[in-house]
């Protein structure tokens, strides 16, 4: 394998529907508000096809390392609730895959990350720091579990709330 090109397998497990995992990662565009330790930026573009297939997200990206990263995300399949799948191209190239997968209470989460880096800097040290750019996406995606919680649990209170009003509602109609 060349020096830039890399191979990420993330797996995480949250205690939540496969659904709403499935809904919060499949918005590109939302990463920055419940991701933004990694997610400065996000420009989204509607394809206009129903199944958002094609739809794409320009992207400014970090890490803990001091550099930033500007790409673009195009959804290439979406099969609810189990596979989000995009390309990526602009300062990496690749793609990347989402599957989800419900185990009684826990959702298991698999990200599988396979790209070209082709921004200058890191194509040409990659040689030697790759090593180092493993370690800045391992701290990128370890933020993304800890923001992914923190979106469910928002999510879920918000819809425990919704519910209790609408009964709350119910309750008092005459």
């Amino acid at each position: 394998m060349p020096a830039n090109e890399y191979e990420f397998l993330t797996k995480w497990r949250v205690i939540a529907p496969i659904e709403l995992v499935y809904d919060i990662l499949k918005e590109g565009k939302d990463y920055v508000r419940w991701w933004p330790d990694v997610y400065l930026d996000a420009q989204y573009f509607a394809s206009g096809h129903p199944d958002g297939i094609g739809d794409h997200v320009v992207l400014l990206t970090k890490g803990w390392l001091p550099y930033r990263l500007r790409w673009t995300a195009t959804a290439q399949r979406r099969e609810r609730p189990h596979t989000i799948a995009i390309t990526a191209s602009g300062d990496f190239d690749g793609r990347g895959v989402w599957q989800l997968e419900q185990q009684g209470q826990e959702c298991l989460i698999t990200f599988d990350w396979r790209l070209r880096a082709d921004k200058p800097l890191l194509r040409w040290l990659s040689p030697i720091f790759k090593p180092i750019f493993k370690w800045n996406h391992r701290w990128a995606m370890d933020r993304g579990l800890i923001r992914l919680q923190e979106e469910i649990a928002r999510r879920q209170a918000q819809e425990n709330i919704y519910l209790a009003a609408e009964k709350s509602n119910y309750l008092v109609s005459t």
